[in-house]
């Protein structure tokens, strides 16, 4: 392998099919998300109903993150993988059923909404195990020296997946129909299972197999308080999530404020992650792990900003741009944190510290879209962004304040040790 090898991880086979896996799922989970938001605000016209859907999705994410780690680490990580696309296969195709015209012209409102929430939760469930799994086989497929560029590759596929979905979500809902956008959605997770079954099952690398569940648990969330950078990482990009979660009241700015209608609202979901997509990509050329603790903390300052600026902003193309910017700068937070996380993670824990970061920031993208949802019913739209966007500079200058180590993190020391373990 070259040094700075930008395509390294891309040199082995099985990290292409994993990135394919990633890509289908990340794909049918984002635009899913999208096209149960409009349904959902269109059946509701109240933006409180959006902050439903998140609280939905991680009641059972949380609740059972920890647990989901546990199991993580003490099963075969591609086998569970495949029960988790199983899973998600299920809702998607209860969530075509439910999206079918006759369903929604003759059934309650409320029925219909009560059961897309039902379901909107048994994929919560699916979502405490599928993160961690992803996690740990993400390591057994490639060797630890390429584990940056793996993660940027890894970061990029999902960034991809994320621009994609949600645009597609948009342009799907105005050709076809909410009804068969849904079956896009089915189509995208049967993708993602064949792929997952070229891949082989993998060594269960925990030593501690029958370990008494709650000693487990305390053993991870013990390793995760005690190395402060990793928490420092998960706290912080937790409470930009949490509080500049303005993705989550798209619907209404894209109905209300700036109405731009269905095609306008896919450039809006798109726009974050096309700007973390370039982010992701220029990263491979050039990695960002010197001086990583500024950049994490410049990177999400710059969030913040971003945010206010799009809570401000009634002109559709600046409020594009925005959120274009805004993920650019979310594109460096998550490249940075996945590194921290990847190198410092023993390979036994990585499925409980993995359910740990789930806890704090995965989860934090549906309580950011629930606390969004309830600050704009109390404050309105966009004094509710503005809000989360303060919040979110609050800390990052808290946190540089607080915390000197953290300014101080550099990852190049790490990346030299795993590459001469691996010599």
């Amino acid at each position: 392998m070259k040094k700075n090898d930008p395509y390294a991880a891309l040199r082995f086979k099985e990290f292409n099919i994993f990135l394919i896996v990633r890509f289908a799922m990340v794909f049918a989970w984002s635009m899913q998300f999208v096209v149960i938001e409009w349904q959902v605000y269109s059946l509701t016209k109240d933006p409180l109903s959006l902050g439903i859907i998140g609280l939905m999705e991680v009641i059972p994410a949380v609740t059972l993150a920890l647990f989901a780690g546990h199991i993580v680490d003490q099963k075969e990580k591609r086998g569970l993988l495949v029960k988790c696309i199983i899973g998600f296969s299920v809702i998607s195709l209860g969530l075509f059923l439910l999206t079918w015209p006759r369903v929604v012209g003759e059934w309650p409102t409320k029925t219909v909404l009560y059961s897309i929430y039902f379901l909107v939760f048994l994929g919560g469930i699916v979502r405490a195990f599928l993160g961690p799994t992803i996690f740990s086989l993400f390591s057994l497929i490639v060797p630890k020296k390429v584990y940056p560029n793996a993660a940027t590759w890894s970061s990029s596929v999902w960034q991809m997946g994320g621009v994609i979905g949600p645009a597609t979500a948009g342009f799907c809902i105005n050709w076809i129909g909410v009804h068969w956008s849904m079956c896009l959605i089915f189509g995208f997770s049967l993708i993602a299972l064949l792929n997952l079954f070229q891949i082989p099952k993998k060594p269960i690398l925990n030593p501690k197999i029958g370990e008494p569940v709650f000693k487990s648990l305390r053993e991870g969330v013990k390793f995760v308080f005690n190395t402060k950078i990793i928490l420092g990482a998960i706290t912080l990009d937790m409470i930009a999530v949490l509080f500049g979660g303005a993705i989550a009241l798209l619907p209404v700015f894209a109905q209300d404020i700036l109405h731009v209608g269905s095609e306008g609202f896919g450039i809006l979901r798109a726009a974050p992650a096309v700007g973390a997509l370039i982010t992701m990509f220029t990263s491979a050329y050039f990695p960002l792990n010197k001086n990583a603790g500024m950049k994490l903390l410049a990177a999400i300052f710059g969030f913040g900003l971003c945010i206010i600026a799009f809570g401000l902003s009634t002109w559709f193309w600046i409020s594009v741009l925005a959120l274009f910017f805004s993920g650019v700068t979310d594109g460096i937070s998550m490249i940075i944190r996945q590194t921290i996380l990847q190198l410092r993670t023993p390979d036994h824990m990585r499925g409980r510290v993995a359910s740990v970061n789930s806890m704090f920031v995965g989860s934090s993208n549906e309580l950011g879209a629930f606390e969004s949802g309830l600050t704009a019913k109390l404050m309105g739209t966009v004094t509710a962004v503005v809000f989360g966007g303060s919040m979110t500079l609050i800390t990052v200058v808290a946190t540089g304040i607080i915390s000197p180590a953290f300014r101080k993190l550099d990852l190049r020391k790490d990346i030299e040790e795993h590459e001469k373990e691996e010599e």
